[in-house]
C-alpha cells in the first residue's frame, strides 16, 4: 500500500459564505497552490462576498472580487477529507472518516475594513498551520 496520499481536499463552512469561508479559502488557495483542493460553502449564502473582507483581503494581495458564495451541499461535505466549520453549528452535515474542525472566529458580517482585519489576520495563521499539517510544502526549511 503506498503511503503517497491523493490530493488532500478541505471544505470551508460558514453560514453565510462571504466572509470567513471566503477568506480561508483564498487563503489555502494560495499559500498551498496546487497540493490542496479546496472548496467553501455556505448554510445560507449571501448574494456577494462581503465589500469589506474582499478590500481586506486585497490588501494582502489577494483578490477574492470575483468569488460568489455558494450552498452547502452534502456532496461538498462527502468529497472533502476535511470539513472547517466557521459559526455554522449543526446544519453542517457529518460523516463517518472525516476530519472535522471548527474554528471559532469573529463573524466580519456588517464589520468596517478595520474590524476584518484581524480577523482575516487570524485566518491566515491557522490555514498555515493546516497547510503544515497537511504535508510537506515544496520549500520547507530545514
Amino acid at each position: 500500500m503506498s503511503t503517497a496520499v491523493a490530493r488532500p481536499s478541505v471544505l470551508f463552512v460558514c453560514v453565510h459564505n462571504a466572509g470567513r469561508s471566503q477568506m480561508a479559502a483564498a487563503f489555502l488557495t494560495h499559500l498551498g497552490g496546487d497540493r490542496v483542493e479546496v472548496r467553501s460553502a455556505g448554510s445560507a449564502p449571501a448574494d456577494t462576498v462581503n465589500p469589506a473582507v474582499v478590500e481586506a483581503m486585497q490588501e494582502v494581495g489577494i483578490d477574492i472580487s470575483a468569488r460568489t458564495p455558494k450552498i452547502l451541499t452534502t456532496e461538498a461535505v462527502r468529497s472533502s477529507d476535511v470539513v472547517i466549520t466557521m459559526g455554522c453549528g449543526d446544519t453542517c452535515p457529518v460523516f463517518p472518516g472525516k476530519r472535522y474542525l471548527d474554528w471559532q472566529l469573529a463573524d466580519p458580517a456588517g464589520q468596517g475594513v478595520e474590524a476584518v482585519r484581524p480577523i482575516r489576520d487570524e485566518i491566515e495563521q491557522r490555514v498555515r498551520v493546516l497547510l503544515a499539517e497537511l504535508g510537506p510544502a515544496e520549500s520547507d526549511r530545514s
